[in-house]
């Protein structure tokens, strides 16, 4: 789907702002230049964050369900602490031995299975989907790449190549192939397909990548779907990344990764925005073996990546999962969410199909029966004048993304179903 039609994008002159607001779209515009982007149809002024709310320029709060950022609720203060805490004391790069990092890793490959034994990081998942490519191919010796049709990995020049979802201004590489998102397809059989596709055109395969939750193809939940796509991909000699950049970290309920549900070990696993809860921290887990060729062969540094600070945050989170219970949260809220949507969809039409795993949700809209991107964008930009924040999804547009921090609680959800009640009511009649 083009960024020019997300149903919850703000086209200048579309809409009259008023003289503020007009004005400081001007200036982002004149300092941002165009390929910036904002949300919604009236934007959002935000000053501050606390949990699950963010406040806007008049002090009005907006009930966060979308923002997969801050995961651990906004301004956490006990990773607010640490990140002042490390960076008043020390901050600078892995080329110097220390501990921090040292901990977060043993931590992060603590709640991944045994076979995957080294931990790498970086500032965002596109840096980390970057170097698994890179290693991909050196472990490899091919070129290959396997998406799904609607797929984000990330905006490096190598990365925007297999994100379809960026839009047909965005071209896919020559090397890579995308295959349909497996709602009701052999999604195994689709895989094989491409693998024999690019091996008919002389490219030898490398990767399958996916999201093991698909978010951007619409949030696919079936457990059953991921594992015969992968024993293709490796018989085929390529690898498995699992992108847990919005699956991962706890999101869904069933400990700390998506691709746990689907029973496979992958070779990779790219890791990102939650880690940090706003802070730019990043990674990628593999298996040793995997980064043997390149580790000989090359050096790999980064700055920022993994920097005491990082460090220190990576770890907070880490805390903070573990003390607050924020798993067993996403599970037992997500499911009190699930709920609540069906009951809605007993009365309201424009409800279709909703695919749900602990706090990661999609609700298809829907006109009588089929997928009405043009409503969803309604819905959005109505639950944002009602203070609740959303956004929609999938190739059609059509799919609200539910997707709030870990620390979301039965009442948050209460507000959220009272108010996407009284905006379907609104919009739908």
């Amino acid at each position: 789907m083009r960024r020019d039609t997300m149903p919850n994008a703000f086209r200048p002159g579309a809409v009259e702002l008023p003289p503020d607001q007009a004005a400081l779209v001007a200036r982002r515009q004149a300092a941002l230049g165009p390929a910036y982007r904002l949300f919604y149809e009236r934007p959002l002024h935000l000053m501050r964050g606390e949990g699950v709310w963010l406040y806007d320029a008049e002090g009005k709060a907006y009930l966060d369900t979308y923002n997969n950022v801050a995961s651990c609720g906004h301004c956490h203060p006990k990773i607010v602490a640490a990140m002042a805490d490390q960076a008043a004391v020390f901050a600078s790069h892995t080329r110097y031995l220390h501990d921090g990092v040292l901990r977060l890793a043993e931590r992060l490959l603590a709640t991944l299975p045994s076979e995957i034994g080294h931990m790498m990081f970086t500032c965002t998942g596109s840096e980390a989907n970057d170097l698994a490519i890179r290693i991909a191919r050196a472990a490899t010796g091919g070129n290959g790449i396997i998406v799904t049709e609607n797929a984000y990995h990330g905006v490096t020049a190598a990365v925007a190549e297999f994100s379809p979802s960026l839009g047909p201004g965005v071209p896919l590489g020559p090397h890579v192939r995308v295959v349909p998102a497996p709602m009701g397809r052999d999604f195994g059989a689709d895989v094989q397909a491409a693998i024999d596709d690019l091996k008919r055109h002389g490219i030898q395969p490398a990767v399958l990548i996916a999201d093991t939750v698909f978010s951007s193809d619409g949030v696919i939940v079936d457990p059953t779907v991921l594992a015969p796509a992968v024993v293709a991909i490796r018989a085929a000699g390529g690898l498995f990344i699992a992108d847990e950049v919005q699956p991962g970290f706890g999101r869904l309920g069933h400990g700390m990764w998506g691709f746990t549900r689907h029973g496979v070990v992958p070779d990779m696993v790219s890791m990102g925005k939650p880690m940090g809860n706003g802070y730019p921290l990043a990674g990628l887990a593999l298996r040793p073996e995997v980064i043997a060729r390149f580790g000989a062969e090359a050096r790999y540094f980064n700055t920022f990546g993994g920097n005491a600070v990082a460090a220190a945050v990576g770890n907070a989170v880490l805390d903070v999962i573990e003390g607050e219970g924020l798993i067993e949260n996403a599970a037992r809220v997500g499911a009190t969410f699930a709920a609540g949507l069906r009951d809605l969809a007993s009365r309201h039409a424009a409800l279709g199909e909703l695919r749900a795993e602990g706090l990661f949700l999609g609700q298809d809209i829907v006109t009588e029966g089929a997928p009405d991107a043009a409503r969803a964008g309604r819905i959005v930009n109505g639950l944002r004048e009602d203070g609740v924040l959303i956004s929609a999804t999938g190739p059609k547009g059509h799919v609200l993304k539910i997707r709030p921090p870990l620390t979301f609680s039965a009442e948050n959800t209460a507000i959220f179903l009272e108010r996407l009640d009284r905006v379907l009511g609104r919009i739908t009649g």
